[in-house]
């Protein structure tokens, strides 16, 4: 009989998990939650050696311990966050509690930096996986080496935590398995404009920038790995053939920053004659008119954009390595191609005063694109803003509650409190502009960009 692995997303309030950006949905304006592609990677690798896998993501609702009981899994693999790190952990307390042989593995990027101190304070749980987890949990499956032998890996020795050693990033993504998507019910995921299912394809992993607030960098390096075209048209055409999915979000790190990939990628796209549509991420400087149009004949419909802040300061200050010029002529770009436009700030950071703030809220108007996230600076361990809190602002950080949302630290000019006032005032200045509200009517398409525009205004009215 074929050993089992439960893959998990522990019950918690819906969050979108992927490692380097770890966010709570419900104070997001138009962000869905998005299925667990990490868990159906690795559950693809699991039945490639030969287990029968199982996946919940019990922020959505489910039974955990009903599901232990019922498929009695051998292996229970959890994906835990930083914000919710330690009622994530007690997962694991119940599955040794239900099953005394389990054996329990955690991966997340917070074991990127904690891992020891966890391993040892959770006597349920048996390894950490640190970095890139597919090879590794291959490893322990497989059963073929002791830990000490298998990268990437925490363990117990006794009373003492050990760590295997460093495990380098996969040279070809290709060589993965396609995500185990016939365990989900893909129907949950969908967009919130069409009411159309959306499956994410993870195109590229790293980042060379390390960015001083984001993970990336530390989770999937500073050398962008890229699939190749054929690799992820494949991908495509089986989400097409077996589950009629067609929306796409294509996952990078930073989508742009090949140019001659990027053209590659659209190119056989449009020639294979695939009806798709697709969103994807882009810097601020790696994009243009020409390639924005190609985008779009492509099938690309929304972008993201990283624009950070309204203050060529506060960008110099955390490295971003662009101008504000570079976020104008980006953003003109896409909306002459008529691609959607949703750009990214982040207030808070530790030079941020009452100027540089509303220099933000000021070029975030001045754009005037589709959609805005106001993000609070939030510093996850492993980021560049973490150190800087703990060595320069000497601040012991430990609480991740509402993350992203809720201020963690005072700026050197203003208060938690005050940086929650104005980041509630960001959000009503943007979305309560009358013409901007005329703007989004005249582009409404469905019922459900109705539906999901009026959520979203409601929360701006009431909690915001």
């Amino acid at each position: 009989m074929a050993k089992k692995i439960l893959l998990i997303y522990p019950k918690s309030p819906v969050m979108n998990r992927e490692d380097r950006c770890q966010q709570p949905t419900k104070d997001l304006l138009v962000i869905p939650p998005l299925p667990p592609t990490d868990l159906l990677y690795l559950a693809a690798v699991a039945e490639k050696v030969g287990l029968e896998a199982y996946i919940r993501d019990y922020s959505l609702g489910g039974d955990f311990e009903q599901d232990l009981k019922t498929i009695e899994p051998d292996y229970l693999v959890a994906n835990i966050a930083t914000p919710t790190l330690y009622s994530d952990l007690e997962c694991f307390h119940t599955a040794k509690k239900l099953l005394p042989k389990i054996i329990n593995i955690a991966k997340g990027a917070i074991f990127l930096t904690q891992n020891s101190e966890i391993l040892l304070k959770n006597k349920d749980l048996t390894y950490i996986i640190s970095g890139e987890a597919e090879e590794t949990l291959k490893e322990i499956l497989e059963k073929e080496k002791e830990p000490k032998d298998i990268l990437g890996l925490w363990y117990r020795e006794g009373f003492v935590a050990k760590f295997s050693g460093v495990r380098p990033f996969i040279e070809n993504l290709d060589e993965l398995p396609f995500p185990a998507r016939h365990l989900i019910n893909n129907e949950i995921y969908r967009r919130p404009d069409n009411n159309k299912i959306q499956a994410v394809i993870r195109v590229s992993r790293g980042c060379p920038h390390h960015c001083f607030f984001c993970l990336a960098t530390p989770t999937y390096g500073r050398k962008v790995r890229m699939r190749s075209a054929e690799n992820i048209i494949a991908e495509i055409s089986e989400c097409i053939n077996k589950y009629k999915i067609k929306n796409f979000i294509f996952w990078s790190d930073t989508f742009n920053y090949d140019r001659e990939w990027t053209v590659n990628l659209c190119d056989k796209i449009i020639k294979s004659g695939l009806k798709i549509t697709w969103s994807a991420n882009t810097r601020a400087d790696t994009a243009d008119e020409k390639m924005a149009k190609l985008m779009y004949k492509a099938g690309c419909r929304l972008v993201s954009i990283g624009s950070e802040s309204g203050s060529q300061f506060i960008l110099d200050k955390i490295g971003k390595n662009i101008t504000l010029n570079d976020i104008r002529d980006t953003v003109k770009a896409f909306k002459k191609a008529h691609i959607k436009i949703y750009n990214y700030f982040v207030l808070g950071l530790p030079w941020e005063d009452e100027q540089t703030a509303q220099d933000t809220i000021d070029f975030a108007i001045e754009l005037d694109t589709d959609f805005v996230s106001f993000y609070t600076a939030t510093p996850l361990p492993g980021t560049r803003y973490y150190n800087y809190a703990v060595k320069e602002l000497h601040e012991d950080v430990e609480n991740y509650d509402n993350a992203y949302y809720k201020p963690i630290l005072k700026t050197y000019s203003l208060s938690k409190e005050r940086v929650m006032e104005i980041h509630k005032k960001a959000v009503k200045a943007y979305y309560l502009r009358p013409l901007y509200i005329l703007k989004m009517i005249f582009k409404i398409r469905s019922i459900y960009e109705i539906k999901s525009y009026f959520t979203a205004g409601l929360r701006i009215l009431l909690n915001k």
